[in-house]
């Protein structure tokens, strides 16, 4: 069964386009792709994110499952503040991609992906073991609405006496937004963009629609846009932000994927972390990579990826870029071919085309 975010007939009303996606029918687009992405790069964007699954952990031994589950260091975490990490396999692979929000130390709340929802809850709950700890999936408690771009903090600010100045990247707040209390407001994303995350409490069912309308509202005078998933998919492209089942899966490690910065083997032991450590030690067989497409087509995602006319693997992530104007992607190469400036072919329906490794993320916003 497709399930709908809290925000379905406001889509549908503002004429969203609907695409199925991790189980949820979800606006790709509503004036077009390009539109949207370029809002977001020049202005600001509103994403509904409700999709996203949302898990609370709680109770004395609440860290300790952290550390075992997750491969970077959540005790490095203050009261308030978030972190990108993963939950690792065995074989140092991903589970899953997710943040994790520390709000005390016996009080935790994790962001995953909406197809990994219950995946991720079971995987978490088989490690358990004993521990003084109690998870809850909290998704239907919660819509999820990204505001992103350079417009997005003074947007958001006029509706909340919180001060955001103060909430710094990758931190959070809990206040009222629209007069809806117990919002969590966090300085995070998807997009590249300096921007909010707002978790708005579903206990009134109209909650997540006023709050919606209070946004697009505000925002209108200096052309805040609804954005879809296509826009959301390129934006993140454009600054190497992983999207799980294309760039990592069950199949890449951490380290592969270039995300060794959220492995932390000081820490001590967690799930995967003999596995990593060995690869370190032995050194990578192949490495994700950005590319940019020599040639006016785009390499879409599943492309197959060349060197010397043998197929060495797949474009996990590719697309044509709007704010940079180029044709972009991602993929995993032998790590002898990983070097910025390699070439290599990449198989486009009937033809074969060049691409270059390049310098990654393609987008960095200024400061």
């Amino acid at each position: 069964m497709v399930e709908r975010t809290p925000l379905y007939e406001v889509h549908r009303a503002l004429g969203a386009r609907f695409i199925q996606f991790g189980g949820w029918e979800m606006p790709v687009h509503y004036t077009g792709a390009v539109a949207e992405h370029l809002a977001v790069r020049e202005v600001a964007g509103m994403f509904d994110v409700s999709h996203m699954g949302r898990i609370e952990v709680r109770g004395p031994d609440a860290l300790a499952l952290i550390q075992q589950v997750t491969c970077n260091d959540a005790a490095r975490l203050r009261d308030n503040q978030v972190q990108y990490s993963a939950l690792t396999t065995p074989r140092g692979t991903f589970v899953d991609d997710l943040t994790v929000y520390r709000f005390s130390h016996d009080h935790f709340f994790l962001c995953v992906n909406a197809a990994n929802r219950e995946k991720d809850y079971r995987w978490i709950s088989d490690h358990v073991q004993g521990r003084d700890v109690t998870l809850y999936d909290v998704t239907s408690r919660y819509a999820q609405i990204a505001v992103q771009g350079p417009a997005a903090e003074d947007i958001v600010q006029g509706l909340t006496d919180v001060a955001l100045d103060h909430i710094r990247t990758y931190w959070f707040d809990v206040g009222e937004v629209a007069g809806v209390p117990h919002t969590i407001i966090s300085r995070t994303g998807y997009t590249g963009e300096d921007g909010f995350e707002l978790y708005v409490p579903m206990d009134r069912q109209m909650n997540a629609e006023w709050v919606w309308d209070r946004l697009l509202e505000a925002g209108k005078p200096v052309g805040l846009k609804p954005c879809g998933l296509a826009a959301r998919n390129t934006l993140r492209l454009e600054a190497r932000m992983m999207l799980y089942g294309n760039d990592i899966d069950e199949s890449t490690t951490v380290l592969e994927a270039g995300l060794a910065w959220i492995v932390k083997f000081d820490k001590g032991e967690f799930i995967g972390r003999e596995a990593l450590l060995r690869q370190k030690e032995e050194g990578l067989q192949r490495r994700l990579v950005g590319f940019e497409v020599l040639d006016r087509v785009p390499a879409r995602d599943g492309y197959p990826v060349l060197i010397d006319d043998q197929e060495v693997s797949r474009v996990t992530s590719g697309s044509y870029a709007p704010f940079l104007r180029k044709n972009i992607g991602l993929t995993y190469l032998p790590i002898a071919y990983t070097a910025v400036g390699t070439r290599f072919n990449i198989r486009v329906r009937q033809r074969t085309v060049d691409a270059q490794v390049v310098p990654t993320p393609f987008y960095k916003r200024k400061k």
